[in-house]
């Protein structure tokens, strides 16, 4: 890779890590593991970097990356067992414990559905990605992205009952950057 490719790279990677990771970990709901993903996808995207041409192709490329790595690591590995995890604080120390648990709680929720159910929530709430755009990226038909976030939804209902708030899907406060 010449060096104007790699200085292009290292723009990208600069000005779009912290959106990656948020997206990472809500694919994984593990720091650590959320890192791992988003390294790997950018070694992938460094790889293919010359024939990406444009920051978009290189955007798309990448989160389709950290999608696809993150289903293959879910159907190689059990990752649905218990963790140990951080217990949370009682009440926040501005007064807002409500609003840490119930963000906890749909994170919880989101870790427990299957991980293309997941890939398709994260795509299409959090990134705000269109039907045809999150079928483009999990290479599936549009019918497929809309019966699994129908199905991940009511898994969701499920598990939090009348807590669910979609609006939460959308909010990037309590995601790690």
């Amino acid at each position: 890779m010449v060096a104007r490719d790699r200085a292009a790279f290292a723009e990208f990677v600069a000005a779009r890590s912290g959106a990656l990771h948020r997206a990472a970990y809500l694919m994984v709901g593990d720091i650590g593991l959320a890192q791992d993903l988003v390294q790997e996808s950018l070694t992938k995207t460094y790889v293919a970097w010359p024939r990406l041409r444009n920051p978009q192709a290189a955007e798309a490329y990448t989160r389709k990356a950290i999608t696809t790595t993150a289903i293959t690591w879910f159907r190689k590995r059990s990752w649905n067992a218990e963790r140990v995890t951080a217990t949370l604080p009682e009440q926040a120390a501005d007064g807002h414990a409500d609003g840490l648990v119930a963000r906890q709680a749909l994170l919880d929720a989101l870790a427990q559905l299957p991980p293309r159910q997941r890939a398709v929530i994260v795509l299409r709430y959090y990134e705000d990605l269109t039907e045809r755009q999150t079928a483009e990226l999990l290479g599936c038909a549009v019918g497929t992205v809309k019966s699994q976030a129908s199905a991940a939804l009511t898994r969701l209902r499920d598990l939090m009952g009348d807590d669910l708030d979609i609006d939460d899907l959308l909010a990037t406060e309590g995601v790690p950057a």
